[in-house]
């Protein structure tokens, strides 16, 4: 089944898909093909759209999947039968789920302000301000450069975005005294804004960020709601409260769609 695996890792790499988005749709081909040689024992081609069927209620029945999930494993599957077995996907064999959406939750600014002004510790509390200040997403935070900052413009310019498309977000000044403290407290990084502390030569890793948000909810009493996408969120929410239109909204975040920029009406 190997040779599988790779032939779908790299059809995924010669689409250009990220390395985050690589690992994403791996996690549950890979539970595929173990499913088909330890339980069914077939080759994928021999599989039936029935079988498919089957696995997919397994999975959510093995691992307790919401349904959301269990149609993130069936676009995994969809990929996997057009690119790696070249056979057409017929959408009303494996339908898609419906699922329950539910708004997530916001900060207010009272909340959001208190939350940044007492981390302890410089280096979060900068990654955090910027994020919530500029609407940054936390691997755009991650990957931030020093020459990424303009102090001129009061611009942040974001290179690699969700959407593969450059952009210049706003810098508050409350940001950019947090982010002066910081450089100068933390060694003057030139390169990457913000570098591993084991390797300069590397951006932080994402996960360092949340582990910390969680840790700083739980020093402050508060339950554990708040998550790294909490002040993306926070500052659409706390813009469009302040009257601004959804369209300078759309363009701060940098929205491909503006139906993505609409959830903040619901949210206000």
């Amino acid at each position: 089944m190997d040779k599988y695996f790779n032939l779908y890792r790299e059809m995924i790499s010669l689409r250009g898909l990220t390395a985050h988005t690589l690992k994403s749709y791996s996690t549950y081909i890979r539970s595929y093909l173990d499913y088909l040689q330890h339980i069914l024992h077939k080759s994928p081609e021999e599989v039936s759209w029935q079988e498919l069927r089957d696995y997919v209620k397994w999975l959510q029945k093995e691992r307790n999947l919401s349904d959301r999930t269990i149609n993130c494993a069936i676009a995994q599957l969809r990929f996997f039968t057009i690119y790696v077995l070249h056979k057409p996907w017929d959408a009303s064999q494996l339908p898609s789920r419906k699922f329950d959406v539910y708004l997530p939750f916001v900060p207010s600014q009272k909340e959001t302000f208190e939350f940044i002004d007492s981390i302890p510790d410089i280096k979060q509390k900068a990654m955090v301000a910027i994020m919530y200040s500029s609407g940054l997403r936390i691997g755009e935070v991650c990957r931030l450069r020093y020459e990424d900052i303009s102090r001129s413009t009061m611009k942040v310019h974001i290179r690699h975005s969700k959407n593969r498309q450059e952009r210049f977000a706003p810098l508050s000044k409350y940001a950019l005294d947090i982010l002066t403290k910081y450089w100068f407290e933390c060694g003057k990084p030139t390169g990457w804004l913000f570098p591993k502390q084991t390797a300069q030569s590397r951006p932080i890793d994402t996960f360092f960020l949340s582990r910390h948000i969680h840790e700083h909810e739980k020093r402050l009493g508060w339950p554990r709601r708040i998550t790294c996408h909490s002040f993306r969120h926070a500052l659409g929410t706390h813009l469009y409260e302040n009257g601004v239109d959804l369209l300078t909204i759309k363009s701060t975040l940098g929205h491909k769609a503006l139906n993505s920029t609409t959830i903040y009406v619901h949210m206000s």
